[in-house]
């Protein structure tokens, strides 16, 4: 049995983000030196795109020596590190280089010479670290999906060939050597938003392993409470959902993003929805690891983040562990150890698809859609369903290969209260 990883999602105590325009290393060794301190054994990284490739033909050696820099101390302190390509859109701000936008406007997924570039990018990343003995792997960006479709204010729209178009080129742009990971991840609207280009196959059958980002703050914790079961096992739920889609059971998961937010809870609440979901989590067989969002509480200093983005960190802004940084690294250690894997999960509800694999309705999937809510009753009630797709359903040999015994129809009559905005506070119940 493989141990699971545990480890965060760096966010730099000085400056957030912004000190790749002029990295303190000093400062940041001491920020690598405390997570290494709580028991954790990875960091994933930001480098942001317009500092790194300013125009579409140049990517600034000093930038990627930067990079180079920060995982090799990251090796120092103990840590490998998973660096993300595209940056992106981070904590409601888009960090785009102006060779796409304004005067320049054009699409990241579909114009041609943009799309070489971010390859280039890509394999530039890879090639600067890739010697590296503490290198995880290589995540083509944040949520890029987010860029290509409703709700952004200034999509660049695509069509889902095109989003898979994209990935396929990144991917592709790394060696396939089995050095280092190889991967892309979106938010949930790739699940659970009808019309979103990027389609749940994309997601679990491109790449290395399936990355999901799972956040309450979509529509879960306004319908039914942030500690609500339905909370707190959102993060298990959404890995039974990428198993769904994945051509074979085998295919590792990790839960490359979650937080507890407080426009969802009660800062006396975190350490307990933490533990809770995370151990939810790890009671699933297809988990690889968990990436708290995210290392460090954002500076106050710092104006106009939405008001949940200065609480975050499992350490606060002057980098003294928080409660909830200590209970992430005890149930991280203790899971760390465990003996024993998950039991298979013997039953299932089924999600329809299409010829393609496309849900016939994405928002039956999402928060209070009637996929989600008969999951949710049968986790409720002590069972550990999974989720497969109707095709899959159809198939007694699929469903013996992935250990299910027994399915379960969802009522189709459920409403979804999903929102693909990430400051969802004011998000109502209605359908989607």
């Amino acid at each position: 049995m493989t141990a699971l990883r545990f480890g965060v999602n760096y966010t730099p105590r000085k400056d957030w983000f912004y000190s790749w325009l002029e990295p303190d290393f000093d400062e940041i060794r001491r920020d690598l030196d405390a997570i290494a301190s709580l028991g954790l054994d990875h960091v994933r990284i930001f480098p942001f795109w317009p500092i790194l490739q300013p125009n579409r033909t140049l990517i600034r050696p000093r930038a990627l020596a930067d990079v180079r820099t920060l995982v090799r101390l990251a090796g120092e302190a103990g840590l490998d590190a998973s660096v993300d390509v595209i940056q992106g859109h981070m904590s409601s701000y888009d960090f785009v280089p102006a060779w796409l936008t304004s005067w320049h406007a054009t699409n990241m997924f579909t114009d041609a010479g943009a799309v070489r570039a971010q390859a280039d990018l890509a394999r530039a990343l890879h090639d600067a670290v890739a010697d590296l003995p503490n290198y995880l792997g290589l995540t083509l960006g944040n949520e890029v999906n987010q860029f290509s479709g409703d709700p952004h204010p200034a999509p660049m729209r695509a069509s889902s060939e095109d989003a898979g178009n994209w990935i396929r080129t990144l991917l592709d742009a790394v060696p396939a050597d089995g050095r280092a990971l190889r991967l892309h991840a979106e938010y949930d609207a790739v699940w659970y938003l009808d019309g979103h280009p990027f389609l749940p196959t994309h997601a679990a059958r491109l790449g290395d392993l399936t990355a999901i980002h799972s956040w309450i703050f979509n529509g879960t914790a306004q319908r039914y409470g942030g500690m609500a079961a339905e909370s707190v096992r959102h993060g298990e739920y959404l890995i039974e959902l990428a198993r769904a889609f994945a051509t074979g059971p085998g295919r590792p998961v990790w839960l490359q993003e979650i937080g507890a937010p407080l426009n969802c809870l009660d800062a006396a609440e975190a350490p307990a929805f933490c533990e809770q979901a995370v151990r939810h989590a790890a009671d699933s067989p297809a988990l690889w690891g968990v990436t708290w969002w995210c290392s460090h509480d954002v500076d106050r200093r710092l104006a106009d983040f939405p008001e949940l983005e200065y609480s975050l960190g499992l350490f606060d802004a002057d980098g003294k562990a928080k409660p909830i940084g200590r209970a992430f690294a005890a149930v991280a250690e203790e899971l760390r150890r465990r003996a024993v894997a998950p039991a298979p999960r013997r039953e299932a509800v089924v999600v329809a698809v299409d010829d393609a694999d496309v849900p016939v309705r994405r928002a039956d999937l999402a928060p209070g859609g009637a996929a989600f809510t008969a999951w949710m009753d049968l986790a409720r009630r002590g069972r550990r369903p999974a989720v497969v797709t109707s095709r899959t359903a159809e198939s007694a040999d699929d469903l013996a290969a992935r250990g299910v015994e027994a399915v379960h129809e969802p009522d189709t009559t459920g409403v979804s209260a999903y929102s693909a905005v990430s400051d969802g506070s004011a998000l109502t119940t209605g359908t989607t």
